[in-house]
Order: C-alpha cells, then sequence, then structure tokens
C-alpha cells in the first residue's frame, strides 16, 4: 500500500520528467497524507505539437478515490489505494480504470515495518529511487459531484505485490509506470484497462532502496525535512504483518475536503 508520500523536486525537472504543459513549481512537501491534495498527471484534450498524442496536463486532487455514484461521502470509506489485481472489474474504480486513469509524481513513499512482538514500535523506512529523483505512481482519479453541484476531483494510487526489497517491510507497494510507458497508461481512448495490466506489475529489485526513518513521519503536522533524516534501523524482530484490508499509516489526523 501507500500511505505516505513525499514530493520534492522543482516544476523544471517534473516538466521534463512528466512532459507536461502546465507545471508550476510546486511546494517542497516531505509528508504527504491522505485527505490533502496530490499532484496527477492526465492527458489532455489538445494533441501536443508536432506528435499525434494528446499533451499532458497537471493538476491538482484530493487523495481518497470517491465514485460518482455515492451519494454521501460520510458514509464511504477512504479509498486511497486501489489494487492493481481487482481495479479493473472492482465496482468502485472500474470506470476509473477504462476513462481516467492517472500519473502520480514522487520522491518516494513511506512504508512501515511492523513486528508481532507486543508493544513494539513499526520501523518508518523512506523508499526512493535509487538512480533519479522522480518516480511516477500509476493512479486513478474521479470527480464527485454533491447534491448543490460542487465539485471535488479525487484520486487514488494503484498498488501491487511487493517485490523482493519492499517485502521485508511490507507486503504491496506501489504500482510503478516507466517514463517510456506513459503515454501507453494515459492513452485511455485506444488502450483498454486488458490492454495496459502488463505495466501493473512489481517494478524489478534494485530500483528502490529503503531508509530507515524516525517516526515524525507518523504524525500529520511534521512536514519539515527532518522527516527524511536517516536513523539506525530496528532489529527485525519477526516478519512484517500481512495486511488485512486497506492499510492506513499510523497516525489518523487526517485532513478532510468535505
Amino acid at each position: 500500500m501507500c500511505g505516505r508520500f513525499a514530493l520534492l523536486a522543482k516544476a523544471d525537472l517534473l516538466s521534463e520528467f512528466l512532459d507536461v504543459v502546465n507545471m508550476e513549481d510546486p511546494p517542497a512537501r516531505y509528508n504527504i497524507a491522505p485527505t490533502q491534495p496530490i499532484l496527477i498527471v492526465v492527458a489532455g484534450e489538445k494533441q501536443a505539437p508536432g506528435s499525434n498524442l494528446p499533451e499532458r496536463r497537471a493538476m491538482l486532487v484530493r487523495w481518497g478515490f470517491m465514485p460518482g455514484w455515492v451519494k454521501d461521502p460520510r458514509d464511504f470509506p477512504l479509498l486511497i489505494n486501489a489494487r492493481a489485481e481487482t481495479a479493473i472489474e472492482k465496482a468502485s474504480f472500474r470506470a476509473a480504470m477504462r476513462h481516467r486513469r492517472i500519473l502520480v509524481p514522487a520522491s518516494g513513499f513511506f512504508e512501515w515495518r511492523r513486528t508481532e512482538e507486543k508493544g513494539a514500535k513499526a520501523q518508518a523506512y523512506f523508499i526512493r529511487p535509487k538512480k533519479g529523483e522522480i518516480v511516477a505512481f500509476a493512479g486513478l482519479m474521479e470527480t464527485w459531484s454533491s447534491a448543490d453541484g460542487s465539485e471535488v476531483d479525487t484520486g487514488a494510487i494503484l498498488t501491487t505485490a511487493a517485490n523482493n526489497d519492499i517485502a521485508r517491510i511490507h507486503d504491496r507497494m506501489p504500482v510503478v509506470i516507466r517514463q517510456q510507458d506513459f503515454s501507453r497508461w494515459l492513452d485511455c481512448k485506444t488502450q483498454e484497462p486488458r490492454d495496459v495490466t502488463d505495466l501493473m506489475r512489481p517494478i524489478d529489485d534494485g530500483f528502490f532502496e529503503a531508509i530507515p526513518v524516525s517516526d515524525r513521519v507518523n504524525k500529520v503536522a511534521n512536514m519539515g525535512p527532518e522527516i527524511l533524516e536517516a536513523v539506525e534501523e530496528r532489529a527485525e524482530e519477526a516478519p512484517p504483518k500481512k495486511n488485512k484490508g486497506a492499510d492506513a499509516p499510523p497516525s489518523s489526523d487526517q485532513l478532510s475536503l468535505f
């Protein structure tokens, strides 16, 4: 799963990596949490100059997917992640998989290694690409409309089984889309969900490195660079617990846009 991530790159690097036409300099964000706005990339309506592909555009959405058929968001669970293995068939994500696939740029994500030992603290890690400053996660978006006509753009990050590097920490990880596959993933006009299932697999071993960090990241209020400072890794007493349903990071002090 992915319950916290960071985005530190400047607009010029993001624009070059993602090939977007409207990127503005985003603030450095060290501890992005559910329900907060996140930067995403979508395929635009216009054709890119000198190309037969649509231009890509950046926008902000609420991190917490809300299907269009939901009447009252207070009665619906917060969907920050979608399982890649079931997103095509699941009612909540089926339409978005067909029509609204997105990219979610990040500098890395956080994960926690939990143990069976009673009272033991979870070890937090910042998991970042070994090469390069940005990674693009696969995501889905939906615009939710309220009864009064107001609209909220919402999004979720797709996850898959962890590769060998991440499995010692957690059994799930975000789906990473390689730069050469951006156009195919975003192309919802000619690429149906079944045509992009090969992209929703664990990234190769060796792509990420896991840096042990302190539990400062557990609190949404902690938003400074000290969150990424490496600490001594706690000994691993037992294998990480398997997820049961939707995960959430240790802190529940999240914001709400509803």
